[in-house]
């Protein structure tokens, strides 16, 4: 399915990619470092070099809801992509969730501190020793959802809520861990991968959320773009896999 889907989105257009105008990519925070690889391999195969804009999910879906210049939106989960799907401003044949991630409890690196296993049982509030537990605002950022679902699994939601560090997206919520200002944080395994200031203290079990899945669509002002759709097809295919599983993102088969 996910390979007709694509090889329907390229007959949308004629002419071939390669002399178009850049594409404009808006794309959730936790993407930055795989995009700008990904980038990179892009612009190597003769493509002119894609226009990156990183941000949380919940800002870039306002954004292109504004009517901002984007050709594509990679979201860091669901909800937001059906914002915009639900105000037409998606090719919604064009959506597919290609990757995945895991939500992880981090620490600064120093003092070392001993893995943790997470369930039920872990008291949070007694490991993040009086200080705040650093992640997304759950009220518009997807890894702060993720976390209020966990904890909530917990059962210790109600305790931690008023105890949040509540970051404006993920790498913002990495920094206040890696700084020292906030004990613990609650951000995605890739993210965690991509800091040499912070040390996984555990993972949360996949039952105590939803999936973590990146859906990438087109939007509407990229529909007859073949540049945007060429990358499109590059980003959500196979050619794409290798540099997503080296920044540690799971593939969604």
């Amino acid at each position: 399915m996910r390979r007709l889907i694509l090889a329907a989105l390229a007959m949308l257009v004629a002419a071939p990619a390669l002399g178009q105008q850049p594409a404009t990519v808006f794309a959730a925070a936790s993407l930055t470092d795989a995009m700008r690889a990904l980038g990179q391999e892009w612009a190597s195969r003769g493509h002119p070099a894609p226009r990156f804009s990183f941000a949380a999910s919940s800002a870039l879906a306002r954004q292109i809801e504004q009517g901002a210049g984007a050709d594509l939106f990679l979201s860091a989960d669901e909800p937001w992509m059906d914002f915009l799907q639900s105000r037409d401003l998606i090719v919604n044949a064009s959506r597919i969730s290609p990757i995945g991630n895991a939500l992880v409890l981090v620490a600064p690196t120093m003092p070392v501190r001993a893995p943790v296993a997470l369930t039920r049982e872990t008291d949070l509030l007694a490991l993040a020793q009086g200080g705040r537990i650093a992640t997304g605002d759950p009220a518009h950022v997807p890894v702060g959802r993720y976390a209020q679902a966990a904890l909530t699994w917990m059962g210790q939601w109600g305790a931690i809520a008023p105890r949040l560090a509540r970051a404006d997206n993920v790498r913002s919520a990495l920094l206040l861990v890696e700084r020292g200002e906030a004990p613990l944080g609650i951000v995605y395994s890739t993210d965690a991968a991509a800091s040499a200031g912070v040390a996984v203290l555990g993972t949360f079990p996949a039952e105590s959320h939803a999936p973590i899945t990146y859906p990438f669509a087109l939007t509407r002002r990229a529909a007859g773009n073949a540049e945007a759709i060429a990358l499109h097809g590059f980003l959500a295919g196979p050619e794409a896999e290798p540099i997503f599983q080296r920044f540690g993102f799971r593939l969604a088969r």
